[in-house]
């Protein structure tokens, strides 16, 4: 039985005639969002952040039972920091809405306004896979500024999101592609 309602490609369904009107068939283009699933890769490795900040917590827990709260309170904030990494792993990727494009690292994140993005196409080149420093060749989305050099590559088919997904790779870069033509004018 499909549920549509508990995924991102209920918004990608073609066989409607509202569908056929928008290029892009969201109601609130104010608000971020990221136009594709994440992968079953960067869900993974946060649900093993996750369990293990779990196992770290409970650890916390027996530490301050035991009455050492120096050792319980360095394990809370060892755990605090797992979850918050986890969460932070599942944010990233990139994020579209009517004011420019979000794209969101673990550690950092880098908005670009529509009006300096000059163009955005699919090439073929090395990729890093997984993000790991191994480089295999593949297809990368590319986002031209107006000014300036280019950012580096957005999504890559190679990447946690994508890997072993090239229909889903194809889906977002149309995805994006189609945001860049509605709102880069």
């Amino acid at each position: 039985m499909p549920l549509p309602f508990l995924t991102a490609d209920r918004d990608l369904d073609l066989d409607t005639p509202a569908a056929d009107s928008a290029a892009l068939p969201h109601d609130e283009p104010d608000h971020w969002r990221r136009p594709y699933r994440p992968g079953p890769w960067r869900v993974g490795a946060a649900a093993v952040f996750l369990l293990l900040a779990s196992f770290v917590l409970i650890s916390a827990m027996i530490i301050a039972l035991a009455g050492s709260l120096a050792g319980a309170a360095a394990c809370a904030v060892l755990g605090a920091v797992l979850i918050a990494l986890a969460v932070r792993l599942l944010r990233v990727g990139v994020w579209v809405s009517a004011h420019g494009l979000r794209q969101v690292n673990l550690l950092r994140t880098a908005t670009e306004p529509w009006s300096a993005i000059g163009a955005v196409r699919t090439r073929q080149q090395p990729v890093r896979w997984l993000g790991l420093p191994r480089t295999v060749q593949g297809q990368s989305l590319i986002i031209e500024r107006t000014q300036g050099e280019p950012l580096r590559p957005l999504i890559t088919d190679h990447n946690g999101d994508f890997l072993s997904r090239p229909e889903a790779f194809e889906r977002a870069a149309d995805v994006l592609e189609a945001w860049a033509a509605e709102y880069r004018d």
